[in-house]
């Protein structure tokens, strides 16, 4: 009879030396040049990988097999100009618990991807300002970083929030560059890099 194996949240694969205190894996900082953007959920599909990269800025529930299952992904994740790291998300009306875990999941993936030679571009995510206690742990300074700015500018609370998560990026990571998917929004400094989100793309071809 065919037994499952646990996956021990993939501990059994790979334990990281992590950021105290709560042991978030360390990726490595990364520079690098990516022709086109696609997201996880093209990324099977895709004919021209070789001038791809690929981002997680889509629902939770389409990748979320990267994590159950992820020596499946490598090789196909191998075959992009880059990979960013999972973005997991960390709303700020999810409990501590989950957000943390959210994050260490993100960075679990980041460095086994790059144990296993993909280029990961870091993806860097907040939710309120208490989040600035462990959101950057294992982010590398002066790295190219990915954000997403969709969903951040609904009111002006939210466009706060996000504007002020920005800067502590800003302070604390020094980023080289800054991928930003979506709408820059006004505030925002830096070497940036804006990508259309898929939304934006389908509303300008209508």
């Amino acid at each position: 009879m065919y037994k499952q194996q646990r996956n021990y949240e993939n501990l059994n694969k790979a334990i990281f030396e992590g950021v105290p205190p709560y042991g978030i894996p360390q990726i490595q900082p990364v520079q690098c040049e990516v022709d086109n953007w696609i997201g996880f959920n093209y990324a099977r599909t895709c004919d021209e990988r070789d001038i791809h990269g690929v981002h997680f800025f889509i629902d939770d529930y389409q990748f979320n097999r990267v994590w159950a299952q992820p020596d499946s992904y490598v090789p196909l994740l191998s075959r992009f100009q880059a990979v960013c790291s999972p973005d997991f998300s960390t709303f700020t009306d999810f409990p501590k618990a989950i957000q943390i875990y959210n994050h260490y999941r993100k960075h679990w993936c980041a460095a086994y991807w790059q144990a296993k030679g993909i280029t990961v571009i870091p993806t860097i995510s907040w939710s309120d300002h208490e989040s600035y206690d462990w959101c950057f742990d294992g982010e590398p300074v002066g790295s190219m970083v990915a954000i997403s700015s969709v969903g951040t500018q609904l009111n002006k609370e939210i466009k706060q929030l996000f504007l002020d998560g920005y800067n502590e990026m800003l302070k604390r990571l020094e980023p080289s560059t800054i991928i930003i998917y979506g709408t820059v929004p006004e505030g925002c400094t830096g070497n940036i890099i804006p990508v259309k989100s898929f939304q934006s793309k389908w509303r300008q071809e209508e």
